[in-house]
């Protein structure tokens, strides 16, 4: 079988290399070819374009960025219409993909759906497009089934491809020595996200709370391909510490974190580490979102769990005075943070389905054999 597949960010090449090696287990000949990243080509699929090159978030970014965005929608339908495949695997990245969903479904194409855009969180009724122009949708998510039944689109629940990253990982042995940690002190993690219009709020407030908790060490979860600039107001904190491409290691470490809402919410969760969830933005990215977004939490803890297990501080809750109350709480209130890991435990239990790479490829190949 040939497949384009479509990833536009870093979290959808993580999961769209583990879907391609799951697919070539069952399909040895597979052929892969589109957009991605570094472990969707290593895992062998021909890039046509890197996720880099269109990193775009926000309302204010998605605007001001719209012709650059059109250029790669345009090329990456001439470029689908050249490989000539069998299917289109789509990976999150919702605007974007929808796009090539239609146009794909237009010119007669299978359109799979790997982790679709979050149409429940805002503007609904998007899930009425997906409907009409996706074959085959496989969500990761429990509660997304019921949500797209209300629109009489039966789609299928794979599991949750972050369960499984960490399933996999294996934690270095060295990571506080190589790191030069404080052991004797409590290790609190700083996850601010991983895109600039994100650290710009965030990053600030993180070091207006290593400036008033001497005593810890806090340790930065950077990107490596984002400027060193976007971190500055932490870099010369005595107290605080970065590492890159290595999250996974700091959460098995980490006493507390401080986590920018994402899907870094859900990992911090499932290695049970006791968090506050942060987010800021600009005034007016602020008031569009306020406006849209249809769901009583932004943090995937507390959706799955369907109500509160992790305090969300957004916008003007975002203040170093009650980021730091919480942080203590999380770091000396013992049934406190033994309440949360309690609900851990549930939300694990709930995403604990198998494989979400190897249901979702089980799936995808039974359905193209049987056309």
């Amino acid at each position: 079988m040939r497949y384009y597949i479509v990833a536009g960010e870093r979290s959808g090449d993580l999961h769209g290399s583990n879907l391609v090696k799951a697919i070539r287990k069952r399909d040895a000949q597979a052929i892969f070819q589109g957009f991605g990243g570094d472990l969707m080509e290593a895992s062998g699929v021909k890039l046509s374009v890197h996720y880099r090159e269109m990193a775009f978030m926000g309302f204010i970014s998605l605007a001001t960025s719209l012709f650059k965005i059109y250029k790669y929608i345009k090329f990456c339908k001439n470029d689908m219409l050249e490989f000539k495949p069998d299917a289109i695997i789509l990976i999150d990245y919702g605007g974007f993909n929808l796009k090539i969903a239609q146009f794909a479904k237009a010119q007669g194409l299978k359109v799979l759906y790997y982790i679709p855009p979050k149409v429940w969180a805002w503007y609904q009724s998007r899930a009425w497009k997906l409907k009409a122009c996706v074959d085959r949708m496989f969500v990761i998510l429990p509660f997304e089934k019921a949500f797209f039944k209300k629109y009489d689109f039966e789609v299928d629940y794979v599991g949750n491809p972050v369960l499984d990253a960490i399933k996999e990982f294996q934690p270095a042995p060295d990571f506080v020595l190589k790191h030069n940690l404080d052991s004797s002190k409590k290790i609190v993690a700083l996850l601010p996200g991983s895109r600039k219009i994100e650290l710009n709020k965030i990053v600030p407030l993180m070091a207006a709370i290593a400036d008033s908790n001497k005593d810890v060490q806090f340790v930065v979860a950077a990107v490596k391909t984002l400027p060193a600039d976007l971190y500055k107001a932490l870099n010369e904190k005595p107290n605080v510490k970065f590492v890159e491409e290595e999250t996974y290691d700091l959460l098995t470490i980490a006493h507390a974190a401080i986590v920018t809402s994402g899907t870094a919410t859900l990992e911090t969760g499932i290695f049970k580490v006791p968090q506050v969830v942060v987010y800021k933005t600009n005034f007016i990215e602020y008031t569009i979102a306020n406006y849209l977004v249809q769901v009583e939490f932004i943090s995937l803890v507390n959706l799955i769990a369907g109500k509160e297990v992790i305090r969300e501080m957004i916008q003007t809750q975002a203040t170093p005075k009650l980021v730091d109350a919480e942080l203590k709480k999380l770091l000396h209130d013992s049934d406190y943070v033994s309440a949360m890991k309690g609900e851990y435990e549930n939300v694990y239990s709930i995403l604990d389905t198998g494989s979400a790479s190897e249901n979702t490829a089980q799936l995808i190949i039974e359905y193209l054999e049987s056309r």
